[in-house]
């Protein structure tokens, strides 16, 4: 009998964006500082929120990658919606257009190392005129194309349902499923935060999701880093082990009480359940 229990990985968050400052990312700003405190906290990566593919030096980057022996997880879109306020699903087509532009760049910059890219505030929402059946569509058919750019570099797309608070669209793991079916190398992002408010269980909302799962955030019911709310740890470790899960678990959390803490804290989590 094979006792060998899939391998998952270790990654923490690093915003570059001061607009979000305060929201939930673990490191902030120093990049430097960041990749060598994950680095000897043991994380195995890092995932990244630029402010755009621009404002990234990817010869540095690269460069503290492996000075820290680090992976690069995902990059973030999120700058796209707090910055510009673009929307995949904006009435506008040419915001619209806008949109996909700079999700392509952020593509074209993750794939450069391998990684996939996260679309998650840059889905938007219907209402406001735009019909649920509009907003669907506009949102299906951009994944479609940029989940086939990304193709290019061997790396998914990410799509992450949101809690109602946030979008519409999709809430639950299983309308995300409903979403991106048949889409090309488009997976899911399960947020552990988001789920715990919508998902009835969320270690059977990960077991139906098989398949589909390409990215988790590794969090606590609150935003604190895990271990420092009311969350469950084992059934959903059973469940990702279920499932064959093999990719990042990624501390999107407050910085909380600091940043070294909260990643020591997320760290220890990890390997507690997952190591």
């Amino acid at each position: 009998m094979n006792n060998l229990r899939p391998l998952l990985h270790s990654a923490v968050t690093v915003s570059l964006v001061p607009e979000v400052r305060g929201g939930p990312f673990v490191f902030w700003d120093d990049l430097p500082t960041a990749c060598a405190s994950a680095a000897r906290l043991g994380f195995d990566a890092i995932e990244v929120f630029p402010p755009s593919s621009e404002a990234v030096d990817i010869t540095r980057l690269r460069s503290l990658l492996k000075e820290n022996g680090l992976a690069l997880a995902a990059v973030g879109t999120g700058a796209g919606w707090v910055k510009h306020r673009l929307a995949l699903t904006s009435p506008d087509a040419s915001i619209r257009e806008k949109a996909k532009a700079f999700v392509c760049s952020i593509i074209e910059l993750a794939g450069s190392f391998g990684a996939p890219a996260i679309i998650g505030s840059m889905q938007g929402r219907h209402g406001d005129g735009l019909s649920a059946t509009d907003a669907r569509k506009y949102l299906r058919d951009a994944l479609a194309e940029l989940g086939t750019r990304a193709q290019a570099f061997n790396a998914p797309l990410l799509y992450e349902p949101l809690n109602r608070y946030e979008t519409n669209l999709a809430n639950t793991l299983a309308a995300g499923v409903d979403l991106i079916r048949d889409l090309p190398n488009v997976l899911l992002l399960a947020d552990l935060f988001h789920m715990h408010i919508e998902e009835d269980n969320s270690a059977s909302a990960l077991r139906a999701a098989k398949g589909y799962i390409g990215h988790v955030h590794f969090v606590d019911t609150n935003r604190k880093p895990a271990g420092m709310g009311q969350m469950s740890y084992a059934p959903i470790a059973e469940a990702l082990r279920a499932i064959g899960y093999e990719r990042y678990l990624s501390a999107e959390a407050f910085s909380y009480p600091d940043a070294e803490r909260a990643a020591r804290q997320t760290i220890e989590t990890f390997h507690h359940y997952f190591r």
